[in-house]
This record gives structure tokens, sequence and C-alpha cells, in this order.
């Protein structure tokens, strides 16, 4: 270190609790968030990165004893500079260009006005370069990953590419002037809306309405949701093999006072089951719906019909042998503003019974129990998650991609009317499909045979709730063509566009495909980077459940990031036991590869500014082990070998 060294703000003090509460409470923001723009798992707030990045550039006053030459001289200006955190971290200002001239003009003034580049080798979510990149900073980062590296393209790349162009949809230009992203915005409604109703011409029909009864009015009335079981023969021979539901509810509605739920009702002489819909109940019938079939954790049920105990390995025996079904419960349709529950009828569970597309990969489940909870049912493939109708539904809204892109093409050269080349129209019309792509994402973590209904909110709620593929029993399908939860306009597309509005497309940005050990990171970069934590989940695994649509979709349009089979795994730098054949030898792995990977950060990274690196306890790390915890332990022996030493 040199003696012109300007010790920066970080490496002295931060307004801690502020960003801590700032933090804590965008985890209640959810319409317009980054974090909503595509699924990803474990990313860091980006107030928090937000606030770090500038005070890993900012100088600390004391650096400067001609400007601030008393100790009062210096706690006052640091008191401005924690004023400019306080307010830069708050979400509301996550916009105000105001605020965040502020912040950019702290940041030019201590790099004498030569910005300097950010680098993330372990770019993940985005988090970090899309918080340089608001800061007004070139934003650079690369992920092994390919899902990863297309949110980040589609965070940092994509937006500064349009800024403040006007939408080219057929009636647009609503407004005078269209700031940032917010023209491309309007664009990915108006075409994503175009494609929903170019996919009802297709596969409309086989989301039939439900007839009313006349207590509700009569007439027909949109089905938002069915609600299915999986069911096994019935253990009991004189049943003779009757399907039986294994349910983990029959909860449809558990709000207090406005209690719905699903009665089983047995014929003993047909052997066969009815179910009817039920309003209110003593406490023991809602405690019973509220625990469907199950007696007890994990797989184990009773026999509605016998009575008899449905265990575990029943249950796996079943599921091997490809003999667990489905059984459609209930319908909840909308009426206005209000949800009818209905009994299933014939027509409807006929409805959902269709040939599965030809074309939808076949990728093999990873083997990785503690994370993909469906292994031992039966399930083998990530096409066994998707119900014959969903496969349709999501085949169907990524193959009129290509239809998309021409109909944006051609408005697009209509409305700028020779104004722009054909490289910006192409551009343009593949941007949008970008973001319609990631609408189908995120259809398909709702249109999946592992989502589930929320009686306490009345909502579908999907499937990655947390960083692993559960088995579910009971599972609520959506209908893509409803206006509410599930559907394809609210849940998967407005979601997307929400946050496309928000990004602050101040500087052009850039994220590849490379492991962080060779990542070409440009030299005198400022790192700042939320590395993987030892044994953690293995992303790569999970992750194939969205690159297989990726693929699909985006294939031809990034034909190097997508021109493998799957997600690629055996270089994901984390301790996996599974892949490396044992602790040791993962162990081994993750200390070689982290260390090698943070000497090429030293190496590479501006000696001028500190870097910053995360590292986040999980509170059950904790509880086990103390503050010293292994992945704590394990990550430091890699950090302070010969890297940043």
């Amino acid at each position: 270190m040199t003696s012109t060294y300007k010790k920066k703000l970080i490496e002295v003090a931060i307004p801690l609790e502020a960003i801590n509460a700032a933090s804590a409470r965008e985890k209640s923001i959810r319409h317009g968030h980054p974090s909503t723009l595509h699924l990803w798992w474990a990313r860091r707030p980006l107030a928090a990165c937000r606030a770090v990045l500038f005070a890993q550039l900012v100088d600390d006053p004391s650096s400067h004893p001609d400007k601030f030459p008393t100790g009062e001289a210096v706690e006052a200006e640091r008191k401005r500079l924690f004023q400019i955190i306080e307010d830069l971290v708050k979400w509301e200002n996550s916009t105000n260009e105001a605020v965040l001239e502020r912040a950019r003009a702290e940041i030019r003034k201590s790099c004498d006005g030569e910005l300097p580049p950010v680098y993330d080798p372990f770019s993940g979510g985005c988090s970090i370069p899309l918080e340089a990149q608001r800061l007004g900073l070139p934003a650079y980062g690369s992920d092994l990953n390919p899902v990863a590296v297309m949110i980040g393209k589609a965070m940092i790349e994509i937006p500064p590419k349009f800024k403040d162009q006007e939408p080219v949809h057929p009636g647009g230009k609503g407004r005078n002037h269209y700031r940032n992203a917010e023209g491309l915005a309007e664009d990915v409604r108006y075409y994503g809306e175009w494609l929903q109703s170019r996919a009802f011409e297709k596969i409309g029909t086989l989301y039939p309405k439900i007839d009313l009864p006349k207590d509700y009015g009569g007439g027909k009335a949109t089905s938002i949701a069915w609600i299915w079981a999986r069911t096994v023969p019935s253990p009991d021979p004189a049943f003779n093999g009757a399907p039986v539901p294994i349910a983990s509810t029959f909860l449809l509605n558990s709000r207090q006072g406005k209690e719905v739920w699903i009665e089983p009702v047995v014929d003993k002489t047909s052997k066969r089951l009815k179910y009817i819909i039920k309003y209110g109940g003593t406490k023991e019938q809602l405690k019973s719906a509220k625990n469907g079939t199950k007696l007890g954790r994990g797989a184990n049920f009773h026999c509605i019909l016998s009575g008899s105990a449905i265990t575990p390995e029943y249950v796996k025996q079943i599921g091997k042998r490809g003999d667990l079904g489905v059984h459609l419960l209930a319908i909840i349709a909308e009426q206005g503003r209000n949800k009818i529950y209905l009994p299933p009828n014939q027509e409807h569970s006929e409805a959902a019974q269709v040939v599965p597309p030809v074309g939808i990969s076949d990728l093999n489940l990873p083997n990785h129990s503690q994370y993909i909870g469906v292994l031992g049912y039966g399930f083998k493939k990530f096409s066994d998650l998707i119900s014959a109708r969903q496969q349709t539904a999501l085949y169907t809204f990524s193959n009129l991609l290509e239809s998309v892109k021409l109909k944006v093409k051609e408005d697009a050269f209509k409305h700028f009317k020779g104004s722009k080349n054909e490289d910006f129209v192409n551009k343009y019309s593949k941007a949008v499909c970008v973001y319609l792509t990631f609408s189908i994402s995120r259809a398909a973590d709702f249109w999946n045979n592992c989502a589930t209904w929320e009686p306490g909110g009345g909502f579908l709620a999907h499937l990655f709730t947390r960083q692993a593929i559960p088995m579910v029993w009971d599972y609520a399908e959506g209908n893509p063509f409803n206006s509410g939860t599930g559907g394809w306009s609210k849940t998967c597309l407005e979601w997307v566009v929400r946050v496309i509005e928000g990004f602050v497309a101040s500087e052009a940005g850039m994220i590849s495909q490379s492991d962080a050990q060779n990542a070409d990171i440009p030299q005198q970069s400022v790192i700042s980077t939320d590395p993987p934590y030892y044994d953690n989940v293995p992303y790569a695994d999970i992750s194939d459940f969205f690159y297989i649509w990726l693929k699909g979709s985006l294939g031809s349009h990034y034909p190097d990031l997508f021109s493998t089979l799957s997600v690629p795994k055996m270089e994901e730098l984390v301790a996996d036991r599974v892949r490396h054949g044992g602790a040791d030898k993962a162990e081994a792995f993750f200390v070689s590869g982290m260390l090698s990977a943070m000497t090429r950060m030293r190496k590479r990274g501006a000696r001028e500014f500190p870097a910053t690196i995360y590292y986040a306890f999980k509170q059950s790390e904790i509880r086990a082990e103390g503050i010293s915890s292994t992945g704590w332990a394990t990550f430091l022996k890699s950090l302070t070998r010969k890297s940043f030493k």
C-alpha cells in the first residue's frame, strides 16, 4: 500500500442501523423490486449493496487533514456523508435522481472524476452490478450459471441500450417523455398481452368456464385454479385398489369466520369418493380438514375408504412403479372480486387430460435428496414436475415468442419510419422477447404440480418458496387466462413490467459467463462480491428448472450462453459432497477454487480501493456450531491463504 492511499469511509464507520433497517424493509417490497424480475436465490439486499459501494469508494474525511484539520471537522463531515447514505438506502429513493446524483457527486469527487469499473465475479442475481450502475459506475460481472448471466443481462445490459426510448406498439407514445426503460416496459406489457391472446386462440378450450349454481346467480364463471390431490391405491385388499387421496389439507379458506373446506364423502358400496364444499364447521371438523389425510410428518397418511394406515414405504413403492395418480378435489372460480369454491365435475377433470407436447426437455432431476424432495416417489425428470396441461400452456407461450419478435419488428419499422436501422430494430425485438421469456419463467414457477393453494391468503403459491423442490401432496393448477392469481397477465407479465419501469439505466454494463477462477476482470477494478457459502445449496442443480425454458426461448438469441444441455455443475464453487465423492474432497475443491478466485481478484483489483466481500451467517449455522462455523472458517482459510492476505 503506497503512502498516497486514502482511507475509505467503509474502513472507518458506516451507519449500520440505517442500512440494516432499509435492508429489512426491502424484504416487504414486492411489486417493482428487481428480485421479482426472475427468481434467483440468496440475493443481497439492494440497499446494503448501494451503501457498501458508496462507502467503498468515498474517502473518509480523516484522509484529508488539509480540509478537515480537527476531530470535530472530521466528525461533522462524516455525519454529512452518513446522511447521504441514509437517504440513499431508502427504497423510495432508489429512482430519485436528486438523491442518486448527490451520491454520484461524492464518488466522482473521491475518484478525481475518473470512475473506476466495479466487478463482481460471482454476480448471481446481479444485485451488486445493478447498484454500481445506479451509482453511475461502469458495472461488470460474471457467473458460471447461464440463468444468472441472463438475469444480469436483462438487468444491466439491455435497459441502457434503449434509454428514454418511446414505445413502438400501435397506439403507443401515450405521453410526451419516457424516462429510462419506461417505453420498453410499455412495449413488453403490450406484446405480452398480444401473446396471451394468441395463446388463448390455440389452447383456450383446455380451460373451460365453470357453471355457477343458482345460489350464485347461475351463468358461467372463469376458473382461477383447480385443486388436485395425489392418489394411491387403497392398501386394503377389500377395496380392490380403489384410488384414495393423500392430501396434506382439505382447507380452501382458513380465514376466521370465512372457513371453506372440502369434505370427502365415502360410498363404500360403490367404493368411490365424491367431494363436497363445506362452509364453517366445528373446531374438530376444521382441524380435521386442515390435516387432510395426513398422519404426522412425512408421507404418513390414512386411507379414507378403509381407515388403514398409508406408510411412507407404501407411497414410495407406488410412486416408483408409476402408479401415483391425481384426483380433482375442488374448483376455485372468480365472480367480480369474490372467490367461489365449487366441487369437481367430470368436464373439468377431463379437460386436464391432454397429451403433453413433443419437444419438452427431458433433463433428469439431480440426485440431491436434500434439495429435491420428489426423489423416491417416481419423479425422474424435470418434466415430471409439470402436468400435461401445464406443459402444453408453457410450450404454447414459449413457441409463440417467434411470432412476437416478428410483430415487434413490423411495428418498429412502421414507428421509426427509417430513422432506425435494421440492427437496432432486431436488438429491440430481441429485448422484448427476453423479458417475455422471463414472464414464462415466472409462469413455470407457478404452473407446475408442486405449486400450492394458500388458504390463508387465497392465492396460488409458487414452487420455489424456499431453495428446494419439495414433495407436494395436493397442488393447485392455475388458469393462465384468468385475470387474478396464477394468471399470465397479473402473476407473470405485470410483475416483470413493473421491474423494467424502475430500472435506472444510467451507465452501460456487461455480464458474461465465466467461473470466478478465470474471470476476465478488467485491471484496476473495484472488487465487490458475494461468493458462494461453502456447502450451500447447489444452485446449478435447481436452476435447471428454469434453464429448460430459457434455452428453448432464447437459445437462438444467445447461442454461446445456452450451448450446453443443462447448467454447468462440476465447476460450481460449492463443497458438494455428492458431486465430489465425500466431504473431504468437496472441501478441498472449495478451498482450492476459492483461493484461486480470490487470488485473481487481488491481482486484478484496484489497490487504491478496498475490496468488499459479503458473507451472511445462517441462524442454524450459528446455533449448531457457534460463531466459528465450519462454513465461515473454511471460507476464511481460502480468503487468507496468499490471496487477500
